[in-house]
Parts: structure tokens; C-alpha cells; sequence
């Protein structure tokens, strides 16, 4: 074998040992998480305080130490019209938390996929004691009453309607508490968990009431579309296991 043929011979070894390193290590690497994010248009305690707390800051931190399939679960804000737009168009690329089937026009859980809910809550009727309200009973027209942009009332609209009452959008309903304890309106619908947790933190503890509104409960549910199938089977199975698990129910009573 001539020197030319023998150092090529070495060259082309040594090409094979490297290729076939990078094989293996290639193979022996761990797979790159899979990013899934999870929208909301909440930016209101005790539902999101900020990236780490508030119910659904650390619900996403939950499922992250859940490690299902390696997924990487990241949270999101979206302004509600625009996320219910993607919604409507099917061009969402990601899931949403702390959704309601009746929010979105799928009360019958037919144009998206749904989990069991990880919490529980209802809607409230809060007025001020001075001047109350209460859901069925006759009250003057024009009077005004606080509601969230974009949100659904299943049963407590038709009342708003037939009363003749001014409805007064909000983007959130920390904002529409803060606009019933200005006077800037009658009475608001808000759901009871927002309700409390405003009056502890600014410790409030007078000078409003509040009655349970009938109807569907909000119960807090992921909702999946119906592409992403698969990413909902490794899902929903972990989320019928909350109400066993004793973490959860620790940070649920945070909030």
C-alpha cells in the first residue's frame, strides 16, 4: 500500500470512529421538550398575580412537575376578543385555561375538546348596602351594572335585559370592584372567588352585598381544540386526578 493510500485509509477510520460518536451521543441525548402554551385573558388575582402566583401561574407549574411526556407547559396572556377570535377561527396555537364551555358558545362541549375543571366557582351579584339589588326583583330602569367585556351570563343577561338596565363593560372584574366602590356603577356580576379575594386583600369589611346568581356554575376547565387531540389524551387524565391530590388542594387554598 502506497503512503498516499494508507494515510487515507487512516483518515477515513478515523471519519467513521467520529460519525458514528455523534450517533451515539445523538442517540443517548434527551428529546427536546415539546412547548405547549397555555393562554388566558385574565390578568386579575387571585386567577394570575403575576408569572409565579395566582391559580393559574401555578396550575401551569403544576403540570410542568407532572413531566407528561416531556411536555413544557408556558402561560400566556391574550386580550379576550383576540383570543376568542383565534378561537372562532381555529388559528389558536396553544390551549386555554380557566375556560367555561358557555363562554365560548360550546355549551354542549361540541367545537372543543374540555377537561374535568380544577376548581370551582359561581357568579355574584355585589351592590352597595345603601342602594341593593338582588337578581328576580323589579328595579328601575337606567340603573347600572358592571359586567366583563366578551363574557356570558347564561340566565343573568336575560334579567339585565328585561330590566332595562345600562350594561357597563369592563376588560376585568378587579376593575369593575373598583368602579362599584367609586359609585361609578349600581352593582356588578363577578365571580365569587375574584369577590373575595379583592375584599381580604384591600381588607374590606362592610359596605357591600353580594347573593349567589343562579344558573351554571363557572366551573374552571382547560379547553383543547380538537387538532391537538393527542396533547388532550396525555392531559385530561391528569387533571381528573386533582381532587386526590394533596398539593393541589394546597395551593387551591392559597387562592
Amino acid at each position: 500500500m502506497s503512503a498516499a493510500a494508507s494515510i487515507n485509509s487512516g483518515w477515513l477510520r478515523r471519519w467513521a470512529l467520529a460519525l458514528a460518536w455523534l450517533a451515539c451521543m445523538g442517540a443517548s441525548a434527551p428529546a427536546t421538550a415539546d412547548r405547549v402554551t397555555v393562554y388566558t385573558n385574565a390578568t386579575f388575582a387571585p386567577l394570575f398575580i403575576d408569572q409565579k402566583t395566582g391559580l393559574y401561574p401555578e396550575m401551569v407549574a403544576y403540570l410542568n412537575q407532572l413531566k407528561l411526556d416531556g411536555i413544557d407547559f408556558a402561560l400566556e396572556t391574550m386580550p379576550r376578543k383576540r383570543l376568542q377570535a383565534q378561537l372562532d377561527n381555529g388559528t389558536l396555537d396553544g390551549i386555554v385555561i380557566g375556560m367555561a364551555p358557555q363562554w365560548v358558545g360550546d355549551a354542549a362541549q361540541e367545537k372543543f375538546l374540555w377537561t374535568e375543571p380544577f376548581a370551582h366557582d359561581a357568579f355574584v351579584l355585589v351592590s352597595r348596602d345603601t342602594n341593593p339589588f338582588f337578581f328576580g326583583q323589579p328595579s328601575q330602569a337606567g340603573a347600572r351594572i358592571g359586567v366583563t367585556l366578551g363574557y356570558v351570563y347564561p340566565g343573568v343577561d336575560e334579567w339585565i335585559a328585561q330590566n332595562q338596565f345600562v350594561r357597563d363593560d369592563a376588560a376585568t372584574e378587579e376593575r369593575n370592584l373598583d368602579k362599584l366602590l367609586r359609585g361609578r356603577v349600581d352593582m356588578i356580576v363577578v365571580t365569587d372567588s375574584v369577590f373575595r379575594y379583592y375584599m381580604r386583600t384591600h381588607r374590606f369589611t362592610g359596605g357591600v352585598i353580594s347573593e349567589a346568581l343562579p344558573g351554571t356554575a363557572s366551573d374552571r376547565r382547560i379547553l383543547v381544540p380538537k387538532s391537538q387531540r393527542g396533547l388532550y389524551d396525555k392531559l385530561a387524565p391528569a387533571i381528573r386526578k386533582l381532587a386526590e391530590d394533596p398539593r393541589w388542594k394546597m395551593i387551591q387554598s392559597r387562592y
